[in-house]
């Protein structure tokens, strides 16, 4: 799977949820079909296998647990996800880390042995670099939690830290996040050198999501 360019987390807003976040993801196959640009959705376990059944990008899911097949009420199973129709899925967002490093290992491990494609989170350009070290992430998105949700975009407040997380991740993609909003916030990251954007409010939260995909599909560009 190619690493997404956009990857929309549609975490649990009323827009990306049942039949609306069916409508969203119809939203971002389009965008990404009109402009060449790879996009993904991330999407709440409920919605996956609906959603995957209905377009053609990549739909991941927001988390997993590194369990296997036994008795684990209420976990989230790899195998089920990728049973689904997931081909990724995000771990560690600041909304739902790992209390340990262990766990985290261990849920990336279990995703990569079902072969989900994993982003994993991290809040800091260093930790993103410890934990690209320590497990096997196909990607690190970096996003400083102060931002993520608000109004002014990593890429405006806090360019240095695209750069640095570049360098300092030097052997995973890296991805950024936290407030991103437009074309010129994707332009700026890639320039950095980010690979992509992961993003949430921007599209959630939009008036017009297809406008907005469509300028930061644009951004990707250049």
């Amino acid at each position: 799977m190619n690493i997404p360019v956009i990857l929309t987390n549609f975490k649990t807003a009323l827009s990306g949820t049942g039949k609306n976040a069916l409508v969203l993801a119809k939203i971002h196959e389009s965008v990404s079909q009109k402009t060449g640009v790879s996009i993904a959705v991330a999407v709440q376990a409920v919605d996956i296998f609906r959603i995957s059944q209905e377009v053609c990008i990549p739909v991941f899911a927001q988390y997993c647990d590194g369990i296997s097949y036994g008795s684990h009420t209420g976990w989230m199973l790899p195998e089920a996800l990728r049973e689904a129709g997931a081909s990724g899925v995000i771990l560690n967002h600041s909304e739902h880390r790992f209390s340990e490093r262990k766990k985290l290992i261990s849920a990336v491990q279990r995703a990569k042995e079902v072969g989900l494609f994993v982003c994993v989170c991290a809040e800091t350009d260093q930790e993103g670099k410890e934990l690209s070290e320590m497990c096997q992430a196909d990607v690190i998105a970096v996003e400083p939690p102060e931002l993520i949700g608000g109004d002014i975009s990593i890429s405006t407040a806090r360019p240095e830290l695209i750069s640095h997380s570049v360098e300092q991740i030097s052997r995973v993609p890296v991805l950024v996040g936290a407030g991103v909003k437009n074309g010129e916030d994707v332009r700026i990251a890639k320039k950095l050198g980010a690979v992509g954007v992961l993003i949430a409010s921007g599209i959630t939260k939009a008036e017009n999501p297809e406008t907005a995909l469509l300028d930061l599909a644009e951004g990707a560009k250049g």
